[in-house]
């Protein structure tokens, strides 16, 4: 842990320095919302991350990362930040996250209004735009959920597969290899509560401005909207479930419920359309 600390402390220059330079220190955006690789976000932050980890008494392990794990964190990315709305799941702290450099769980403090006040800010030639712009960004995350499910479930695999592995081999294994084990499944496991976390975020920041939209300019096209959202909720039950290995998708028949459409009542069977 010594080392470690001794390592991130001298690098924080080179961090400071490479805020200074890129002005904030969110992680560059490529094609296609990916991220691009660099040494300051994929050597330097995460060493310093690690040693302040440690330092605060939070497991980290020193494997390699798996093809599996790397997956992962490239699909759950995107549901960390949000490129399509610049900063409003505030990019720069994600990234702090990520790298460890600050503590987790400090996106619970962010506030479902954001969205919402990022559409109003947004200037549109048509008010019924915003609802089109709701409804395909919730799309974008349906079409990418089932594939970031897929790569969770392979890590928990993983993760498995140690502890076998481990179990049929310890004695033979060098002494720390068991708190290796444990301390990368504890970041795995950190790293999917985290996801479950962005993926209720979006999922609340979008109901909370399909709702505004419908008091501050109402119409139809909220119809369509609260559709799509609906569909999502399904992912959010699973999410929170951490249910990532079994199922279909929604859509095809999985067995889950949706929630209640907002414009229909318990016990009614007739949709009211907003005035």
């Amino acid at each position: 842990m010594a080392d470690r600390l001794r390592t991130a402390l001298r690098l924080i220059p080179i961090i400071a320095l490479a805020g200074l330079t890129a002005g904030c220190v969110a992680r560059p955006v490529g094609d296609f919302g990916r991220a691009v690789p660099g040494f300051t976000h994929d050597t330097a932050m995460p060493a310093i991350g690690n040693g302040l980890a440690g330092a605060r008494g939070e497991p980290v392990s020193n494997f390699n990362i798996t093809d599996q794990e790397e997956e992962m964190h490239n699909r759950v990315w995107r549901f960390l930040v949000a490129a399509h709305a610049k900063d409003w799941v505030f990019d720069s702290s994600v990234e702090l996250q990520r790298t460890r450099i600050i503590p987790p769980r400090k996106d619970e403090y962010y506030s479902r209004e954001r969205y919402y006040a990022w559409l109003r800010e947004t200037e549109y030639q048509s008010s019924r735009t915003r609802y089109s712009t709701v409804g395909r960004h919730i799309t974008a995350d349906i079409d990418t959920i089932p594939t970031t499910f897929a790569a969770i479930c392979a890590v928990i695999e993983v993760d498995r597969q140690r502890a076998v592995a481990l179990a049929g081999l310890g004695a033979g294994l060098p002494p720390d290899m068991a708190n290796q084990v444990e301390a990368r499944k504890h970041e795995n496991s950190a790293f999917v509560t985290w996801f479950v976390r962005a993926l209720n975020y979006r999922y609340e920041s979008y109901d909370f401005a399909l709702d505004s939209l419908l008091v501050e300019t109402p119409h139809e096209q909220s119809l369509a909207v609260d559709e799509t959202l609906r569909r999502m909720s399904v992912y959010v039950g699973r999410a929170n479930r951490h249910d990532f290995c079994g199922g279909s998708r929604p859509e095809h028949g999985s067995g889950d419920v949706l929630i209640p459409s907002r414009y229909q009542l318990p016990g009614d069977s007739e949709v009211v359309l907003p005035k």
